[in-house]
């Protein structure tokens, strides 16, 4: 069904606020990749707060759907985003990357509550993803498994590997979500190692492919349901994001992919943050 009015709005909001935390969770810790957590915000929040089925007091629920945050770099956004639903009170976010900290800069799923993998070495969290659907088959499960990973990600090896696999098993209760905002550590995808035609690859690996704008709620909404209505192949949602979206000194930055900020920079940001339609 395609979202209300309220649904959006209240979308946005959480949207917006996981943007202000994220700010204060790169202040607290001395820096985080920013940049990645910002474009891909939209995204963990229409998983968390809407499509994806969680318990946040029961963490180890059975029958919970698996998010797998493949780009584990981006664990900032992560830990405010379970912090946001209630895994956790937000102070613990205080001690985020420090000494004898839970939080780490990759979020260890031994420690923290809601992580379901722990990832960081791109290109593993896909194929996490296969073999957790692979087992869910097999033991006659019904969840389902989202992977978020990061474009430049896609320059490994194994996330092929395993575009392969999950086709050739017929996954359908995988969904992938790449966050394409063109830019990683190096500078832009495309000049680092280009991945275009992109979504072409994913179709000739027999995958179903969406292209969307990865920062429109509606968009998000569509591709998810086509997602679960999708049957025999796996599906990949290219959604298309700003890196540092939310922060306009932030925005299409290549040096904002890891950053620190003092308290008068992050509220600049957090005030570009408010501005946000």
């Amino acid at each position: 069904m395609p979202l209300t009015e309220q649904e959006k709005s209240e979308l946005k909001a959480r949207a917006r606020q996981l943007r202000q935390d994220i700010v204060d969770v790169t202040v607290w810790s001395g820096g985080a990749h920013i940049g990645g957590a910002l474009s891909s915000a939209d995204l963990m929040v229409a998983l968390y707060f809407k499509y994806a089925r969680v318990r946040p007091q029961e963490p180890e629920w059975p029958d919970r759907d698996r998010i797998i945050l493949s780009k584990g770099h981006s664990g900032v956004g992560l830990a405010a985003v379970l912090a946001l639903k209630g895994y956790f009170p937000r102070d613990l976010l205080r001690q985020f990357n420090h000494f004898k900290s839970p939080f780490g800069m990759h979020l260890d799923g031994n420690k923290v509550k809601g992580v379901d993998a722990s990832t960081g070495s791109l290109g593993h969290g896909l194929p996490i993803s296969v073999g957790l659907a692979l087992g869910a088959r097999f033991q006659k499960q019904t969840w389902r498994v989202y992977c978020l990973l990061g474009d430049g990600e896609c320059n490994e090896g194994a996330i092929w590997e395993s575009a392969m696999s999950a086709a050739h098993f017929k996954l359908d209760r995988v969904t992938a979500i790449v966050d394409r905002n063109r830019l990683m550590i190096d500078g832009a995808t495309e000049q680092v190692m280009a991945l275009e035609p992109f979504a072409e690859k994913w179709r000739a690996f027999g995958w179903h492919v969406i292209e969307i704008d990865g920062h429109d709620f509606d968009a998000i909404g569509r591709a998810i349901e086509k997602a679960h209505a999708t049957a025999g192949q796996p599906t990949v949602i290219v959604a298309n994001t700003i890196k540092g979206r939310g922060v306009d000194f932030m925005e299409n930055q290549v040096k904002w992919h890891y950053g620190s900020m003092d308290s008068a920079l992050a509220d600049k940001a957090k005030q570009s943050i408010a501005r946000m339609s």
